[in-house]
C-alpha cells in the first residue's frame, strides 16, 4: 500500500507536536515505522489520507461499539450543535445520561461526569482518600488508569512493595503512598493488606486489564479483592473505563457478579467524543463538592456534545442487549480463526478475549496464556510487529503493540471476520 500522504504529514506533524502524535499510543513506537494518518471512517472500516481502506480493530482505542458514524450518533449530535456547544452550567441531557449510566451499572447509585478517563480515576481516588481518611493505594503492575501521578509507578523487587516514580515529573512524594502488586496474584493481596490493610484507602484495578493486552482478572483475585477491602474499611475501584459497556452491558462487575465501591467509566459511555464518569454508593460520592468537602470540577463536564453522544449510545445498548451476545461471538469467531491460523503455522500466539476485548500474544517460551504483567512481557515484541505490518499491508488496522487490545463492534460482520483471519493466515506464514 502506498502511504506516501501519511508519512509526508507525519513529518509535518514532529515539527509541531511532541512525537508527532498526541499521546503516545498512536505513536508506532512498538512496531516502528511511521502511523497511518487517517481522514474519515464508517461502520466497521476507516480510510487513510492515501485513499488505503482498513478493517479496523482499533475503534478509537475503544469507543465505537456501534462502528464508525452511526446514524443515531450522528444524528444526536447535529441536533445538539444547532443548540450550542457549551453552556457551563446545567443541561438536561446530564440528567438523562446520569440515569442511564445508574440504571445500567449495578454498583452506580450516583455519577459524577468529568471530561477523560484520567479525570475520572484521579477523582475516584481523591474521593476514596477523603471518605476513609487514609492515604495509601494499591494498583497492580500492568494495569494502566491514566497518567495520574501517582499511579505512573513501576514495582519494586518485593512482592508488595512501596512504589517509586517511572515518568519524569512524577516525584517521589507524589508516589510514595502507592503500593503495587501483581496482577491476578492473591497472596500478594493478602500479605499486603496483612501488612496495611488500616492505612490504605482503597485498591483501584482493572476487572479485565486491557493496557497489557487483554488479561481477565480471575475470579478468585477480584473476589479477594473484595474480601479484603470490606474487611479493612478500604474502598474496591473497579475500573471500567475500558470494559465498561464493553464486555456487558453493566461491565465486568455485571458479568463476575462482584460489587465495587466506586466505578470509573469513559470511553463507550461518551460515544467517541471525550468523556469521562465515576460514581458509586450515595454515601461516598455525597462527599464530594459541593455536597461534601472532596473538591473535583470541570469546565466542560457534562458538556451537550459529549452527552448527546453518549446518550444515543447507551440507548442503543440499553434497547438491544441481544447486541452483546452478537459481539461475544463475533469476537470468538475471530479468536478461533486466529488462533487456528497460528497452530497451523506453527506460531506460538494466542488470542486472548472477553466480550469485545481481544488481543493477539505472542507467547513466551514457558507460557501457554498470559496472566499477568511478567507473561506478558515475555511475549516476543518483535514477532508482533512483523505481523502488524502484514496485517496492515493487508488492510487490517490493530492496535500498534503487543500490549494493547483489540476491539469488535456491532458491524463486524462475519465476511469481515473471515477476511481479517485470512489476511492473519497470510502474515503468519510471512514470519
Amino acid at each position: 500500500m502506498n502511504r506516501d500522504k501519511s508519512r509526508e504529514i507525519f513529518e509535518k506533524a514532529l515539527t509541531l507536536i511532541p512525537g508527532g502524535v498526541n499521546s503516545p499510543a498512536r505513536a508506532f513506537g512498538g512496531v516502528g515505522g511511521s502511523p497511518v494518518v487517517f481522514e474519515r471512517a464508517e461502520g466497521a472500516w476507516m480510510i487513510d489520507v492515501d485513499g488505503n481502506r482498513y478493517i479496523d480493530y482499533v475503534l478509537s482505542w475503544g469507543p465505537m461499539i456501534l462502528g464508525h458514524c452511526d446514524s443515531r450518533v450522528t444524528e444526536a449530535l447535529h441536533a445538539a450543535v444547532d443548540h450550542g456547544t457549551s453552556f457551563g452550567a446545567p443541561t438536561l441531557a446530564e440528567n438523562t445520561i446520569a440515569e442511564l449510566i445508574i440504571e445500567l451499572v449495578p454498583s452506580i447509585e450516583r455519577v459524577r461526569l468529568v471530561n477523560s478517563g484520567t479525570e475520572a480515576t484521579m477523582s475516584a481516588i481523591r474521593l476514596a482518600r477523603g471518605y476513609t481518611g487514609r492515604d495509601k493505594i494499591v494498583k497492580f503492575v500492568g494495569c494502566y488508569h491514566g497518567h495520574v501521578d501517582s499511579l505512573l509507578v513501576a514495582a519494586g523487587s518485593a512482592a508488595a512493595t512501596l512504589a517509586v516514580p517511572n515518568s519524569p515529573g512524577v516525584t517521589a512524594g507524589a508516589s510514595k503512598d502507592t503500593i503495587l502488586l501483581e496482577y491476578n496474584d492473591v497472596e500478594g493481596v493478602r500479605r499486603a493488606f496483612a501488612e496495611f490493610g488500616s492505612e490504605i484507602a482503597c485498591v483501584i484495578v482493572e476487572p479485565v486489564a486491557g493496557n497489557m493486552g487483554c488479561v481477565p482478572g480471575t475470579l478468585e483475585f477480584l473476589r479477594a479483592l473484595r474480601d479484603e477491602t470490606r474487611k479493612s474499611g478500604a474502598l474496591l475501584i473497579f475500573d471500567e473505563v475500558m470494559s465498561g459497556f464493553r464486555v456487558a452491558r453493566g461491565g465486568v462487575q455485571e458479568r463476575v457478579g462482584i460489587t465495587p465501591d466506586l466505578t470509573t467509566l469513559g470511553k463507550i459511555v461518551g460515544g467517541g467524543l471525550p468523556v469521562g464518569a465515576y460514581g458509586g454508593k450515595k454515601e461516598i460520592m455525597d462527599c464530594v463538592s459541593p455536597v461534601g468537602k472532596v473538591y473535583q470540577a470541570g469546565t466542560l463536564s457534562g458538556n451537550p456534545l459529549a452527552t448527546a453522544a453518549g446518550i444515543a449510545t447507551l440507548k442503543v445498548l440499553k434497547d438491544e442487549p441481544e447486541l452483546y451476545s452478537q459481539i461475544e461471538a463475533t469476537t470468538t469467531r475471530l479468536a478461533d480463526g486466529i488462533d487456528a491460523a497460528a497452530k497451523a503455522s506453527g506460531v506460538k500466539a494466542v488470542v486472548q478475549h472477553v466480550g469485545g476485548m481481544a488481543t493477539i500474544f505472542f507467547l513466551g517460551e514457558e507460557d501457554d496464556a498470559v496472566r499477568d504483567w511478567p507473561s506478558a512481557d515475555r511475549c516476543d515484541r518483535a514477532k508482533f510487529a512483523k505481523f502488524f505490518w502484514s496485517m496492515l499491508d493487508s488492510g487490517v488496522y490493530l492496535p500498534c503493540s503487543q500490549f494493547e487490545t483489540m476491539f469488535t463492534s456491532v458491524v463486524h460482520t462475519d465476511a469481515i471476520i473471515d477476511e481479517t483471519v485470512a489476511a492473519a493466515e497470510k502474515a503468519f506464514r510471512s514470519l
